[in-house]
């Protein structure tokens, strides 16, 4: 028998993620809250939702910390492990580290899907870790009516170089390193089975190159493009940064088919509810509805976003003084 993993769950990838604007919510009440006796120096944390957390355990040493899992977002379940995977450890490479440690976390509905496939995605985790060069060690399982995996990841990083999303300033550009679409494309994909090679190729490509090259050029302001879609993630480094985003939608790279998957319909709730919440702070007044959906499109295992240009990169727009809105797209 012949499994799409797609049709055993509500949504899929990034798209699965609570809505920014709730979730802001829900962990408004966490900042507070400070260990008696921290073991280090937290110098990333809540307050301005970066990609990882980062703690200076001595001198220029700082551990990082993230984790992240979603229900499947193709198929294929070897493929979904090594984008769940890519995806996990890019929140350690959109903050300048390295990759050291992982531990998977599983989900998954034991009595209506053969444990074969979960091993598969297990396999696909390894080899991405195995590729980034991150130690893969153990992990934790449950039984879940929807399969989910991913990692727990832990990184190093210089604690002086970090890339972090408060650090922007007027006069930088803005670079993103993949193409944006793989939500609209994993959205056809879970309606009409449809494989779209070049979305999974996008998806299972590591960040790692891509940070190397920012912290050696002196970058210190970034982000990864994931669940929020370009246009939230924008919005937050922007707040963040206290700076406005202008962003030139021309400029902006889309892998194939997308703009078709998004004038056929397929567009995930998660997106629309990224451009409902990006909207009130956002000028898009020049750009139509596709496009619009397009730039709030819930990316999963997306490229980074950089304020500052390196090789291989695509200068998308520039940062501005404060004016207003936090993103202006033309």
């Amino acid at each position: 028998m012949a499994y799409r993993l797609t049709q055993y769950a509500h949504g899929g990838g990034c798209a699965c993620k609570i809505p920014p604007g709730e979730l802001e919510e829900v962990v408004s009440g966490l900042t507070g809250a400070k260990p008696t006796s921290p073991a280090g120096e937290l110098l990333v944390g809540l307050d301005d939702g970066d990609d990882a957390a980062a703690v200076r355990i001595d001198g220029s040493r700082a551990v990082l910390a993230t984790t992240d899992f979603f229900t499947p977002v193709v198929d294929d379940p070897y493929d979904w492990g090594r984008i769940a995977a890519a995806n996990a450890l890019s929140d350690v490479y959109a903050m300048g580290g390295i990759p050291v440690v992982a531990v998977n976390l599983l989900c998954w509905p034991r009595q209506t899907l053969p444990f074969e496939l979960a091993a598969e995605a297990l396999a696909g985790g390894a080899r991405v870790c195995g590729d980034a060069g991150c130690h893969l060690a153990g992990g934790h399982s449950v039984d879940d009516p929807e399969p989910k995996y991913g990692l727990a990841v832990t990184g190093t990083a210089d604690a002086d170089r970090l890339l972090r999303n408060d650090s922007g300033r007027p006069g930088l550009p803005l670079s993103l390193t993949k193409p944006l679409g793989v939500g609209v494309l994993n959205t056809r994909h879970k309606a009409t089975a449809e494989r779209f090679d070049e979305a999974i190729e996008v998806m299972t490509t590591l960040n790692d190159e891509a940070s190397r090259a920012a912290v050696g050029r002196g970058i210190t302001c970034a982000t990864d493009v994931t669940g929020f879609g370009l246009l939230g993630h924008l919005h937050k480094l922007a707040r963040a940064s206290g700076v406005t985003a202008v962003v030139d939608s021309a400029a902006v790279p889309l892998l194939d088919g997308a703009r078709q998957a998004v004038r056929e319909g397929f567009v995930s709730g998660g997106t629309k509810r990224n451009l409902d919440w990006v909207a009130p702070h956002a000028e898009l007044s020049g750009v139509d509805a596709d496009t619009a959906l397009l730039l709030a499109d819930a990316q999963t295992s997306g490229g980074l976003l950089l304020a500052g240009e390196i090789p291989g990169a695509t200068v998308i727009g520039e940062l501005v003084a404060m004016r207003g809105p936090t993103v202006v797209v033309r």
